[in-house]
Protein backbone atom coordinates (compact mmCIF):
# COMPACT_ATOMS: atom_id res chain seq x y z
CA UNK A 1 0.00 0.00 0.00
CA UNK A 2 2.86 2.06 0.76
CA UNK A 3 4.69 2.39 -2.56
CA UNK A 4 1.00 2.38 -4.15
CA UNK A 5 0.55 5.52 -2.45
CA UNK A 6 3.83 6.69 -3.71
CA UNK A 7 3.84 6.01 -7.02
CA UNK A 8 0.47 7.92 -8.12
CA UNK A 9 1.09 11.13 -9.19
CA UNK A 10 -1.47 13.57 -7.45
CA UNK A 11 -1.72 15.87 -10.37
CA UNK A 12 -3.46 13.08 -12.56
CA UNK A 13 -6.54 12.99 -9.97
CA UNK A 14 -7.87 16.26 -11.96
CA UNK A 15 -8.14 13.47 -15.68
CA UNK A 16 -9.48 11.15 -13.45
CA UNK A 17 -12.57 13.19 -11.64
CA UNK A 18 -13.24 15.50 -14.63
CA UNK A 19 -14.48 15.13 -18.35
CA UNK A 20 -11.37 15.61 -20.66
CA UNK A 21 -10.22 15.71 -24.48
CA UNK A 22 -10.00 12.22 -26.19
CA UNK A 23 -6.67 11.95 -27.45
CA UNK A 24 -6.40 13.46 -31.33
CA UNK A 25 -2.86 15.07 -32.73
CA UNK A 26 -4.81 16.74 -35.35
CA UNK A 27 -6.29 18.94 -33.41
CA UNK A 28 -5.54 22.82 -32.92
CA UNK A 29 -6.45 25.13 -30.76
CA UNK A 30 -8.24 28.23 -31.74
CA UNK A 31 -6.99 31.12 -28.76
CA UNK A 32 -5.84 29.64 -25.21
CA UNK A 33 -6.22 31.44 -22.05
CA UNK A 34 -5.80 30.48 -18.20
CA UNK A 35 -7.17 26.79 -17.12
CA UNK A 36 -8.33 27.79 -13.83
CA UNK A 37 -10.87 24.82 -13.48
CA UNK A 38 -10.34 21.67 -14.66
CA UNK A 39 -11.95 18.98 -17.13
CA UNK A 40 -12.98 20.03 -20.74
CA UNK A 41 -16.69 20.86 -22.02
CA UNK A 42 -18.88 21.23 -25.04
CA UNK A 43 -22.05 22.98 -25.47
CA UNK A 44 -23.59 26.34 -27.25
CA UNK A 45 -22.24 29.43 -26.57
CA UNK A 46 -24.54 31.88 -24.48
CA UNK A 47 -23.49 35.45 -23.65
CA UNK A 48 -26.06 35.81 -20.50
CA UNK A 49 -26.02 33.63 -17.47
CA UNK A 50 -30.02 33.75 -17.97
CA UNK A 51 -29.54 32.09 -21.35
CA UNK A 52 -27.44 29.27 -19.55
CA UNK A 53 -30.24 28.81 -17.21
CA UNK A 54 -33.13 28.22 -19.76
CA UNK A 55 -30.90 26.12 -21.94
CA UNK A 56 -30.07 23.81 -18.60
CA UNK A 57 -33.99 23.58 -17.85
CA UNK A 58 -34.14 22.01 -21.76
CA UNK A 59 -31.17 19.41 -21.48
CA UNK A 60 -28.68 21.48 -23.80
CA UNK A 61 -24.96 21.97 -22.86
CA UNK A 62 -24.11 25.37 -23.08
CA UNK A 63 -21.16 27.23 -23.06
CA UNK A 64 -21.27 30.72 -20.91
CA UNK A 65 -19.11 33.18 -22.57
CA UNK A 66 -18.59 36.45 -20.73
CA UNK A 67 -15.75 39.30 -20.49
CA UNK A 68 -15.63 38.53 -16.69
CA UNK A 69 -18.43 37.25 -14.65
CA UNK A 70 -19.81 38.40 -10.73
CA UNK A 71 -21.39 37.03 -8.10
CA UNK A 72 -25.15 38.13 -10.13
CA UNK A 73 -23.92 35.56 -12.73
CA UNK A 74 -23.27 32.65 -10.50
CA UNK A 75 -27.06 30.90 -11.12
CA UNK A 76 -25.41 31.01 -14.72
CA UNK A 77 -22.73 29.43 -13.58
CA UNK A 78 -24.44 26.99 -12.46
CA UNK A 79 -26.02 26.30 -15.02
CA UNK A 80 -23.76 26.34 -17.77
CA UNK A 81 -21.79 22.89 -18.63
CA UNK A 82 -18.55 25.36 -18.94
CA UNK A 83 -17.45 29.51 -18.53
CA UNK A 84 -15.20 30.66 -20.91
CA UNK A 85 -13.98 34.67 -19.78
CA UNK A 86 -12.28 37.37 -21.43
CA UNK A 87 -10.79 38.57 -18.05
CA UNK A 88 -9.78 36.72 -14.70
CA UNK A 89 -6.79 34.48 -13.32
CA UNK A 90 -6.28 31.56 -11.15
CA UNK A 91 -7.94 33.00 -8.27
CA UNK A 92 -11.15 34.97 -9.96
CA UNK A 93 -14.47 35.15 -9.32
CA UNK A 94 -15.13 32.78 -12.24
CA UNK A 95 -12.35 30.71 -11.06
CA UNK A 96 -13.84 30.37 -7.81
CA UNK A 97 -17.04 29.79 -8.37
CA UNK A 98 -16.15 27.18 -11.56
CA UNK A 99 -13.71 24.86 -9.11
CA UNK A 100 -16.58 24.85 -5.99
CA UNK A 101 -19.35 23.57 -9.06
CA UNK A 102 -16.39 21.61 -10.40
CA UNK A 103 -17.37 23.24 -13.94
CA UNK A 104 -14.91 23.45 -16.21
CA UNK A 105 -13.48 26.97 -17.13
CA UNK A 106 -10.88 29.03 -19.10
CA UNK A 107 -10.20 32.22 -18.07
CA UNK A 108 -8.16 35.37 -19.08
CA UNK A 109 -8.43 34.86 -22.94
CA UNK A 110 -7.64 37.89 -24.21
CA UNK A 111 -8.25 37.68 -27.99
CA UNK A 112 -11.92 36.97 -26.73
CA UNK A 113 -14.29 39.80 -28.07
CA UNK A 114 -18.11 40.40 -27.33
CA UNK A 115 -20.63 42.37 -29.48
CA UNK A 116 -23.80 41.76 -26.84
CA UNK A 117 -25.62 44.19 -29.38
CA UNK A 118 -25.41 40.96 -32.42
CA UNK A 119 -24.76 38.66 -30.07
CA UNK A 120 -21.79 37.61 -31.80
CA UNK A 121 -18.47 36.97 -30.89
CA UNK A 122 -14.67 36.39 -31.98
CA UNK A 123 -12.49 33.70 -30.33
CA UNK A 124 -8.84 34.39 -31.49
CA UNK A 125 -9.63 34.63 -35.57
CA UNK A 126 -12.75 32.89 -35.71
CA UNK A 127 -16.19 34.74 -35.25
CA UNK A 128 -19.47 32.68 -33.63
CA UNK A 129 -22.94 33.49 -33.22
CA UNK A 130 -24.88 32.61 -30.43
CA UNK A 131 -25.70 28.73 -30.71
CA UNK A 132 -22.73 27.95 -32.27
CA UNK A 133 -20.38 24.93 -30.84
CA UNK A 134 -17.53 25.18 -29.04
CA UNK A 135 -15.06 23.12 -26.72
CA UNK A 136 -13.20 24.49 -23.45
CA UNK A 137 -10.43 22.67 -22.12
CA UNK A 138 -10.30 23.64 -18.25
CA UNK A 139 -7.37 21.74 -17.85
CA UNK A 140 -5.12 23.33 -20.57
CA UNK A 141 -6.59 26.30 -20.88
CA UNK A 142 -7.49 25.94 -24.85
CA UNK A 143 -10.36 26.84 -26.85
CA UNK A 144 -11.75 25.32 -29.78
CA UNK A 145 -14.31 25.70 -32.29
CA UNK A 146 -16.87 22.97 -32.75
CA UNK A 147 -18.17 20.20 -30.27
CA UNK A 148 -14.64 17.93 -29.50
CA UNK A 149 -15.35 14.19 -28.36
CA UNK A 150 -14.91 14.00 -24.55
CA UNK A 151 -13.74 11.22 -22.30
CA UNK A 152 -16.20 10.67 -19.00
CA UNK A 153 -14.76 10.64 -15.94
CA UNK A 154 -15.01 7.18 -13.78
CA UNK A 155 -13.61 7.01 -10.32
CA UNK A 156 -13.10 3.28 -9.69
CA UNK A 157 -12.69 1.28 -6.40
CA UNK A 158 -8.79 1.29 -7.20
CA UNK A 159 -8.85 5.40 -7.13
CA UNK A 160 -11.19 5.06 -3.72
CA UNK A 161 -9.19 2.57 -2.18
CA UNK A 162 -5.79 4.47 -2.96
CA UNK A 163 -7.00 7.38 -1.56
CA UNK A 164 -8.36 5.82 2.04
CA UNK A 165 -4.70 3.97 2.19
CA UNK A 166 -3.48 7.47 2.05
CA UNK A 167 -5.53 9.00 4.87
CA UNK A 168 -3.21 6.30 7.42
CA UNK A 169 -0.41 8.16 6.14
CA UNK A 170 -0.81 11.83 6.79
CA UNK A 171 -1.37 13.91 10.07
CA UNK A 172 -2.38 16.69 8.17
CA UNK A 173 -6.36 17.01 7.72
CA UNK A 174 -7.93 17.99 4.70
CA UNK A 175 -11.16 20.50 4.78
CA UNK A 176 -12.76 22.26 1.85
CA UNK A 177 -13.83 25.79 0.97
CA UNK A 178 -17.70 25.44 0.71
CA UNK A 179 -21.01 27.62 1.47
CA UNK A 180 -23.58 25.57 0.18
CA UNK A 181 -25.00 22.17 0.93
CA UNK A 182 -24.61 20.90 -2.21
CA UNK A 183 -20.84 22.17 -2.54
CA UNK A 184 -20.63 20.26 1.44
CA UNK A 185 -21.86 17.29 -0.02
CA UNK A 186 -19.55 16.57 -3.15
CA UNK A 187 -16.79 17.62 -0.72
CA UNK A 188 -17.50 14.72 1.87
CA UNK A 189 -18.13 12.63 -1.61
CA UNK A 190 -14.76 12.95 -2.08
CA UNK A 191 -13.27 12.64 1.89
CA UNK A 192 -13.45 16.49 3.31
CA UNK A 193 -13.02 16.19 7.17
CA UNK A 194 -14.49 19.68 7.51
CA UNK A 195 -15.30 23.24 6.20
CA UNK A 196 -11.96 25.31 6.25
CA UNK A 197 -13.49 28.37 4.58
CA UNK A 198 -17.62 29.38 4.42
CA UNK A 199 -17.55 33.00 2.34
CA UNK A 200 -20.83 34.18 3.97
CA UNK A 201 -21.34 36.39 1.14
CA UNK A 202 -21.09 33.78 -1.50
CA UNK A 203 -24.41 32.62 0.17
CA UNK A 204 -26.34 35.48 -1.93
CA UNK A 205 -25.13 34.27 -5.16
CA UNK A 206 -29.24 34.72 -6.39
CA UNK A 207 -31.24 36.87 -7.76
CA UNK A 208 -33.48 37.56 -4.71
CA UNK A 209 -30.86 37.09 -2.10
CA UNK A 210 -28.78 39.76 -4.35
CA UNK A 211 -31.30 42.64 -4.03
CA UNK A 212 -30.99 42.20 -0.61
CA UNK A 213 -27.81 42.72 -0.20
CA UNK A 214 -27.36 45.58 -2.24
CA UNK A 215 -30.16 47.12 -0.48
CA UNK A 216 -27.61 46.82 2.58
CA UNK A 217 -24.09 47.73 0.43
CA UNK A 218 -26.51 50.76 -0.60
CA UNK A 219 -27.90 51.82 2.95
CA UNK A 220 -27.11 55.33 3.45
CA UNK A 221 -27.67 55.17 7.40
CA UNK A 222 -28.29 53.06 10.48
CA UNK A 223 -31.60 52.85 10.50
CA UNK A 224 -31.50 51.75 6.35
CA UNK A 225 -29.26 48.69 7.10
CA UNK A 226 -31.34 47.50 10.33
CA UNK A 227 -34.17 47.24 7.73
CA UNK A 228 -31.79 45.42 5.47
CA UNK A 229 -30.80 43.12 7.80
CA UNK A 230 -33.78 42.09 8.97
CA UNK A 231 -34.09 39.98 5.58
CA UNK A 232 -30.63 39.00 5.80
CA UNK A 233 -30.76 37.73 9.04
CA UNK A 234 -33.46 34.87 7.91
CA UNK A 235 -31.56 33.86 4.58
CA UNK A 236 -28.32 33.07 6.49
CA UNK A 237 -29.98 31.59 9.82
CA UNK A 238 -31.49 28.60 7.91
CA UNK A 239 -28.57 28.24 5.37
CA UNK A 240 -26.16 27.80 8.06
CA UNK A 241 -28.55 25.20 10.18
CA UNK A 242 -28.66 23.35 6.79
CA UNK A 243 -24.79 23.67 6.53
CA UNK A 244 -24.21 22.58 9.81
CA UNK A 245 -26.45 19.93 9.89
CA UNK A 246 -24.96 17.83 6.24
CA UNK A 247 -21.35 18.18 8.08
CA UNK A 248 -22.92 16.54 11.08
CA UNK A 249 -20.22 17.36 13.64
CA UNK A 250 -17.17 18.04 11.20
CA UNK A 251 -15.94 21.63 12.18
CA UNK A 252 -17.34 24.36 9.92
CA UNK A 253 -15.35 27.53 9.72
CA UNK A 254 -17.12 30.54 8.52
CA UNK A 255 -15.74 33.72 7.21
CA UNK A 256 -17.35 37.14 8.42
CA UNK A 257 -18.87 39.05 5.55
CA UNK A 258 -15.59 40.13 3.28
CA UNK A 259 -17.69 41.65 0.06
CA UNK A 260 -15.23 44.04 -2.27
CA UNK A 261 -18.20 46.12 -2.97
CA UNK A 262 -17.39 46.75 -6.56
CA UNK A 263 -17.75 42.74 -6.52
CA UNK A 264 -21.38 42.78 -5.84
CA UNK A 265 -22.75 46.51 -6.99
CA UNK A 266 -24.01 46.80 -10.32
CA UNK A 267 -22.27 47.67 -13.03
CA UNK A 268 -24.28 47.74 -16.66
CA UNK A 269 -27.16 50.15 -17.50
CA UNK A 270 -29.46 47.44 -17.55
CA UNK A 271 -28.31 46.12 -14.16
CA UNK A 272 -28.23 49.76 -12.63
CA UNK A 273 -31.82 49.95 -13.78
CA UNK A 274 -33.14 46.73 -12.56
CA UNK A 275 -31.77 46.98 -9.20
CA UNK A 276 -33.19 51.08 -8.59
CA UNK A 277 -36.54 49.31 -9.45
CA UNK A 278 -35.94 46.66 -7.13
CA UNK A 279 -34.72 49.40 -4.05
CA UNK A 280 -37.41 51.73 -5.08
CA UNK A 281 -35.43 54.41 -5.82
CA UNK A 282 -34.57 56.07 -9.49
CA UNK A 283 -31.93 55.24 -11.41
CA UNK A 284 -30.54 58.59 -11.16
CA UNK A 285 -30.44 58.57 -7.36
CA UNK A 286 -28.61 54.89 -7.71
CA UNK A 287 -26.01 56.18 -9.52
CA UNK A 288 -24.96 58.91 -7.37
CA UNK A 289 -24.87 56.75 -4.69
CA UNK A 290 -22.94 54.35 -6.59
CA UNK A 291 -20.54 57.12 -7.71
CA UNK A 292 -20.14 58.10 -3.26
CA UNK A 293 -19.18 54.22 -2.98
CA UNK A 294 -16.72 53.97 -5.86
CA UNK A 295 -13.43 52.70 -4.53
CA UNK A 296 -9.94 53.35 -6.37
CA UNK A 297 -8.71 50.28 -5.32
CA UNK A 298 -11.39 48.28 -3.99
CA UNK A 299 -9.27 44.87 -3.08
CA UNK A 300 -7.42 47.10 -0.88
CA UNK A 301 -10.73 49.17 0.47
CA UNK A 302 -13.85 48.98 2.31
CA UNK A 303 -13.42 45.29 3.08
CA UNK A 304 -13.36 42.15 5.68
CA UNK A 305 -12.62 43.31 9.32
CA UNK A 306 -13.14 46.97 8.49
CA UNK A 307 -16.92 46.42 7.45
CA UNK A 308 -17.70 44.81 10.57
CA UNK A 309 -15.83 47.30 12.59
CA UNK A 310 -17.19 50.95 10.82
CA UNK A 311 -21.03 49.00 10.70
CA UNK A 312 -20.91 46.87 13.78
CA UNK A 313 -24.76 45.96 12.96
CA UNK A 314 -23.98 43.60 9.94
CA UNK A 315 -21.45 41.98 12.87
CA UNK A 316 -24.70 41.94 14.81
CA UNK A 317 -26.76 40.31 12.23
CA UNK A 318 -24.19 37.52 10.89
CA UNK A 319 -23.65 36.20 14.78
CA UNK A 320 -27.47 36.82 15.21
CA UNK A 321 -27.55 34.26 12.35
CA UNK A 322 -24.87 32.00 13.11
CA UNK A 323 -25.58 31.49 16.35
CA UNK A 324 -29.69 30.68 15.28
CA UNK A 325 -28.15 27.89 12.74
CA UNK A 326 -26.45 26.82 14.98
CA UNK A 327 -29.43 26.08 17.92
CA UNK A 328 -31.76 25.07 15.01
CA UNK A 329 -29.01 22.41 13.69
CA UNK A 330 -27.91 21.36 17.49
CA UNK A 331 -31.73 20.98 18.34
CA UNK A 332 -32.30 18.34 15.18
CA UNK A 333 -28.94 16.40 15.63
CA UNK A 334 -26.65 14.47 18.28
CA UNK A 335 -23.63 15.28 16.83
CA UNK A 336 -21.98 18.81 18.28
CA UNK A 337 -22.28 21.65 15.63
CA UNK A 338 -18.48 23.09 15.79
CA UNK A 339 -18.77 26.50 14.75
CA UNK A 340 -15.13 28.53 13.69
CA UNK A 341 -15.70 32.18 13.66
CA UNK A 342 -13.41 33.49 11.10
CA UNK A 343 -12.69 37.26 10.86
CA UNK A 344 -10.97 38.35 7.76
CA UNK A 345 -8.65 40.74 6.28
CA UNK A 346 -7.00 41.56 10.16
CA UNK A 347 -3.75 43.73 9.84
CA UNK A 348 -3.36 44.46 13.79
CA UNK A 349 -3.92 43.24 17.09
CA UNK A 350 -6.31 46.12 18.09
CA UNK A 351 -8.68 45.06 15.04
CA UNK A 352 -9.20 41.55 16.07
CA UNK A 353 -9.21 42.63 20.12
CA UNK A 354 -12.47 44.62 19.37
CA UNK A 355 -13.93 42.33 17.38
CA UNK A 356 -13.29 39.88 19.50
CA UNK A 357 -14.98 41.13 22.32
CA UNK A 358 -17.65 41.82 20.58
CA UNK A 359 -18.57 38.22 19.16
CA UNK A 360 -18.25 36.71 22.28
CA UNK A 361 -20.66 39.59 24.06
CA UNK A 362 -23.45 38.63 21.46
CA UNK A 363 -22.00 34.75 22.14
CA UNK A 364 -22.50 35.64 26.62
CA UNK A 365 -26.15 36.90 25.28
CA UNK A 366 -27.47 34.07 22.62
CA UNK A 367 -26.16 32.14 25.91
CA UNK A 368 -24.24 29.65 23.31
CA UNK A 369 -21.38 28.95 26.23
CA UNK A 370 -24.68 26.84 27.90
CA UNK A 371 -24.85 25.08 25.05
CA UNK A 372 -23.45 21.57 25.70
CA UNK A 373 -23.75 20.59 21.89
CA UNK A 374 -22.38 23.77 20.43
CA UNK A 375 -18.47 24.75 20.46
CA UNK A 376 -17.00 27.78 19.51
CA UNK A 377 -13.87 29.21 18.40
CA UNK A 378 -12.50 32.62 17.00
CA UNK A 379 -9.75 33.35 14.91
CA UNK A 380 -8.71 35.55 11.91
CA UNK A 381 -7.15 34.82 8.10
CA UNK A 382 -3.69 36.08 8.00
CA UNK A 383 -3.68 37.17 4.33
CA UNK A 384 -2.04 40.66 4.50
CA UNK A 385 1.82 40.76 5.28
CA UNK A 386 1.54 43.06 8.39
CA UNK A 387 -0.51 40.20 10.15
CA UNK A 388 2.22 37.91 9.42
CA UNK A 389 4.46 40.33 11.01
CA UNK A 390 2.54 40.80 13.99
CA UNK A 391 0.87 37.38 14.14
CA UNK A 392 2.83 36.83 18.15
CA UNK A 393 0.33 40.20 18.82
CA UNK A 394 -2.60 38.54 17.58
CA UNK A 395 -2.62 35.27 18.32
CA UNK A 396 -2.75 36.13 21.82
CA UNK A 397 -6.52 37.27 21.07
CA UNK A 398 -7.49 33.86 18.96
CA UNK A 399 -7.83 30.35 18.74
CA UNK A 400 -6.70 29.59 14.96
CA UNK A 401 -5.07 31.38 11.95
CA UNK A 402 -5.99 30.36 8.43
CA UNK A 403 -3.55 31.33 5.86
CA UNK A 404 -5.22 33.01 3.01
CA UNK A 405 -3.26 32.40 0.36
CA UNK A 406 -4.86 34.26 -2.45
CA UNK A 407 -5.23 37.36 -1.38
CA UNK A 408 -1.40 36.75 0.63
CA UNK A 409 0.20 36.64 -2.41
CA UNK A 410 -1.59 39.46 -4.00
CA UNK A 411 -0.74 41.75 -1.16
CA UNK A 412 3.20 40.32 -0.83
CA UNK A 413 3.64 40.58 -4.58
CA UNK A 414 1.89 43.84 -5.28
CA UNK A 415 0.05 42.08 -7.83
CA UNK A 416 -3.63 42.21 -8.61
CA UNK A 417 -4.52 38.55 -9.01
CA UNK A 418 -7.44 39.63 -11.39
CA UNK A 419 -5.18 41.69 -13.86
CA UNK A 420 -1.71 39.17 -13.44
CA UNK A 421 -2.49 37.14 -16.91
CA UNK A 422 -1.65 40.52 -18.41
CA UNK A 423 2.23 40.54 -18.04
CA UNK A 424 2.82 37.20 -15.85
CA UNK A 425 2.99 34.85 -18.84
CA UNK A 426 5.61 36.78 -20.54
CA UNK A 427 7.54 36.61 -17.15
CA UNK A 428 7.28 33.40 -16.78
CA UNK A 429 8.72 33.39 -21.02
CA UNK A 430 11.66 35.54 -20.42
CA UNK A 431 12.62 33.65 -16.82
CA UNK A 432 11.66 36.40 -14.36
CA UNK A 433 9.14 34.01 -12.86
CA UNK A 434 9.69 30.42 -12.75
CA UNK A 435 6.02 29.94 -12.16
CA UNK A 436 3.18 31.64 -11.48
CA UNK A 437 2.25 32.45 -8.10
CA UNK A 438 -1.66 31.77 -7.67
CA UNK A 439 -0.94 28.90 -9.25
CA UNK A 440 1.69 27.36 -6.91
CA UNK A 441 3.34 29.19 -3.77
CA UNK A 442 5.94 31.69 -3.68
CA UNK A 443 8.15 29.32 -1.22
CA UNK A 444 11.00 31.79 -0.71
CA UNK A 445 8.42 34.96 -0.31
CA UNK A 446 4.85 33.95 0.84
CA UNK A 447 6.18 30.90 2.15
CA UNK A 448 8.91 32.69 4.11
CA UNK A 449 5.91 34.78 5.80
CA UNK A 450 4.01 31.71 6.77
CA UNK A 451 6.59 29.99 8.05
CA UNK A 452 7.71 33.31 10.41
CA UNK A 453 3.81 33.78 11.20
CA UNK A 454 3.31 30.13 12.12
CA UNK A 455 6.52 30.46 14.28
CA UNK A 456 5.26 33.83 16.25
CA UNK A 457 1.80 32.11 16.30
CA UNK A 458 2.81 29.54 18.12
CA UNK A 459 5.14 31.08 20.00
CA UNK A 460 2.32 32.86 21.72
CA UNK A 461 -0.01 30.84 21.74
CA UNK A 462 0.86 26.98 22.31
CA UNK A 463 -2.95 25.44 21.59
CA UNK A 464 -2.98 27.97 18.35
CA UNK A 465 -4.61 25.69 15.52
CA UNK A 466 -3.04 26.62 12.27
CA UNK A 467 -4.78 26.15 8.48
CA UNK A 468 -4.11 26.69 5.12
CA UNK A 469 -7.44 27.99 2.92
CA UNK A 470 -6.15 29.46 -0.14
CA UNK A 471 -6.41 27.09 -3.38
CA UNK A 472 -2.62 26.68 -3.44
CA UNK A 473 -3.95 24.44 -0.64
CA UNK A 474 -5.06 21.68 -3.84
CA UNK A 475 -2.12 21.77 -5.48
CA UNK A 476 0.39 19.47 -5.34
CA UNK A 477 3.79 21.13 -5.15
CA UNK A 478 2.27 23.57 -2.74
CA UNK A 479 1.10 20.92 -0.43
CA UNK A 480 5.15 19.25 -0.32
CA UNK A 481 5.72 22.82 0.87
CA UNK A 482 2.62 22.74 3.12
CA UNK A 483 3.47 19.34 4.77
CA UNK A 484 6.96 20.43 6.03
CA UNK A 485 5.06 23.24 8.05
CA UNK A 486 4.06 22.71 11.59
CA UNK A 487 -0.58 23.15 10.55
CA UNK A 488 -3.18 21.44 11.59
CA UNK A 489 -4.92 21.35 8.25
CA UNK A 490 -5.56 22.56 4.56
CA UNK A 491 -8.61 23.70 3.13
CA UNK A 492 -9.50 23.34 -0.37
CA UNK A 493 -12.34 23.13 -3.17
CA UNK A 494 -13.92 20.02 -3.53
CA UNK A 495 -12.37 18.52 -6.35
CA UNK A 496 -9.55 19.22 -5.09
CA UNK A 497 -9.60 17.08 -2.12
CA UNK A 498 -8.45 13.89 -3.32
CA UNK A 499 -5.31 15.35 -4.49
CA UNK A 500 -4.50 17.10 -1.21
CA UNK A 501 -5.06 14.00 0.46
CA UNK A 502 -3.02 11.85 -1.41
CA UNK A 503 -0.08 14.80 -1.63
CA UNK A 504 -0.02 15.06 1.64
CA UNK A 505 0.02 11.10 2.18
CA UNK A 506 2.84 11.03 0.13
CA UNK A 507 5.11 14.01 1.81
CA UNK A 508 4.59 13.19 5.44
CA UNK A 509 5.11 9.25 4.26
Amino acid sequence: THQAVKSFNPARLPYILHPRLEADKERKAIASGLGVSPGAASGKIVFAPEDAVRLNARGIHCILVMMETGPIDVEGMQAATGALTARGGMTSHAAMVASVTGRPCVAGVRSLQIDLENLTCKIGEKKFSQGDQITIDGTSGEVFSGALALSMPHIGSAVSRLLDWSDGTRSIAVRTNVETTAGAETALGFGAEGIGLARSEHMFFSQERMVALRRLILSENESDRAEALTGLIQYQAGDYADLFATMRGKPVNVRLFDPPLHEFLPKTQDDIDDTAASLGVSAKALRHRLERLAEVNPMLGHRGCRLAITYPEILNMQMHALFAGARAAAKRQDEPVVLEVMVPFVSSAREIIWLRNQVMSLADKAGIEFQSNIHLSFGTMIELPRAALRAGEIAHAVDFFSFGTNDLTQTTYGISRDDAPAFLAAYQRKGIYEKDPFVTLDQTGVGELIKLAIKRGRAANPNLVVGICGEHAGEPESLQFFAGMDIDYVSCSPYRVPVARLALAQAQS
